[in-house]
């Protein structure tokens, strides 16, 4: 659903991700993880086309994307919750939807049953949701769009454990449905392994790990290895 053959790119002239493959089938969840500052929020911005390519190709389905502009991807079935959320201050949280909404599986119903507390707020203004909601705002517009595949950037970052809580359980039911191929990027590699059948630990632009979750949920010291966390684990 999702090919990534020998990528290179970053900001401007800066190189951050180097030479890199990466390939998801339908309906495949992969996680990937590393350090802060590696590449991961700069590989998706790759995909989505915010990032600078500077080679390589990016393929969704059958159509090479690499070249087109950031709404023609979103078009051709690219779904993506930024780490910065990117909540409109101005619009209501209907109004978020109602501008993403793409005919498909994930209406405005299929949203307040997975995000109930969002559902209380339809009519609040961006700027009135708490950092949680504005998490499940930021979901449940991309899924509105009904996408094929959903990049999703650090999704529990900066949130309290009981809202983490919410989030991981909305995003295991949009990971189990099966319609989706999801990307995900976590630094809370105890999420990452819990939603993803595989996992990627990437390091200086590069991933130098690729296995699946539960190997490396098997082998702790291995993982804190490769993330540079050896005194954590």
């Amino acid at each position: 659903m999702l090919e990534i053959e020998r990528l290179t790119g970053g900001w401007g002239q800066t190189t951050i991700v180097e030479d890199l493959d990466l390939s998801l089938a339908p309906g495949e969840t992969v996680a990937i993880v590393g350090r802060n500052g590696v590449g991961k929020s700069t590989l998706l911005e790759l995909v989505v086309g915010r990032a600078q390519r500077h080679a390589g190709s990016i393929r969704l389905g059958e159509r090479d994307i690499s070249q087109l502009p950031i709404h023609a991807r979103a078009v051709a079935g690219l779904g993506y919750v930024p780490q910065e959320r990117e909540v409109f201050a101005s619009l209501t949280v209907r109004e978020h939807l109602l501008v993403a909404a793409r005919p498909g599986r994930w209406n405005e119903d299929a949203i307040v049953e997975l995000f109930p507390p969002l559902g209380k707020r339809f009519s609040n203004l961006g700027s009135q949701l708490s950092g949680g909601e504005q998490q499940m705002l930021a979901i449940a517009r991309a899924l509105i769009g009904n996408p094929k595949v959903l990049l999703m950037d650090e999704p529990s970052e900066g949130l309290a454990p009981v809202v983490v809580e919410q989030l991981v359980g909305g995003m295991r039911a949009v990971v189990s449905d099966g319609g989706l191929c999801v990307l995900l990027v976590e630094q809370r590699v105890d999420i990452a392994l819990d939603l993803a059948s595989r996992c990627l630990v990437m390091d200086r632009g590069r991933f130098v790990y690729q296995g699946t979750s539960a190997q490396l949920r098997q082998d702790e010291d291995q993982l804190g290895h490769l993330m540079g966390l050896e005194q954590d684990m």
